[in-house]
Parts: C-alpha cells; structure tokens; sequence
C-alpha cells in the first residue's frame, strides 16, 4: 500500500475520531483534528484545506499552530470531564491506587492544558 495511502487512512480515521469527540464527552476533540490535519497535509491537499477551513473544525486547529492555544471554553471543558471522570470512579468505589493514577495523569493533563495561552482575543 503506498505511502500517500496510509497517510489518507489515517487522516481519515482521525478526523472520525475528531468528530465522534465533538458529540462524547470522553473522546478528545483536538488531538484528533491535529493528526488529520498533520495526515492530509501529507496525502490529500483538497482535504487538508477543508479541514483547516471548516467553520467548526478548523478554528481549534488553526489556533494551536498559530499560537499554541487552547480557547478557554475548550479548557473549561477538559477539565470539567476530568473531575467528572475522578469523581465518577469514587462514586463508582474503583480501587483507589487505580483513582490515584488516574488523579495523576489528569492532573498532569490539567497542567498542560491551563498552560496553554487561550488564544486570539477573539477566539471565542
């Protein structure tokens, strides 16, 4: 399978999993759209520039490259499903070193995230 191929499947699959993460709550939204973009900028140039100029799923795209920037409502966002899925796993009586890992890993996520500057003044 050539090359340019796989790069398609993968933008492809990403660009599913990027829009399945628009609709539940679980699935990461931006990581998704950043590897599409990323894979059709190697395969599909038609797709590549629909991608970054789509009205909903370009913005965050474009933000990230242009600045590093995650729009606030976005952080608002991540971070209110991390306490949910912590708190969720207490309600839930999960093992607690399995909910003390999963503290950890989100609140290294949670670092990361709030440390990205929100973007263009008028990003929201």
């Amino acid at each position: 399978m050539p090359v340019r191929a796989l790069w398609m499947t993968l933008g492809l699959l990403s660009t599913a999993c990027g829009i399945a993460g628009v609709v539940l709550p679980l699935v990461p939204t931006t990581p998704f759209l950043l590897l599409a973009a990323f894979a059709f900028a190697r395969s599909s140039p038609r797709l590549h520039a629909w991608l970054v100029t789509h009205p909903r799923l370009g913005p965050p795209i474009n933000d990230w490259r242009a600045h590093g920037a995650i729009r606030r409502r976005a952080k608002i966002a991540s971070i209110a499903v991390m306490v949910a899925m912590v708190a969720i796993s207490v309600v839930a009586s999960v093992n607690s070193s399995v909910i003390m890992i999963q503290a950890v890993v989100l609140c290294a996520v949670a670092t990361f995230i709030l440390t990205r500057p929100d973007g263009p003044e008028n990003s929201e």
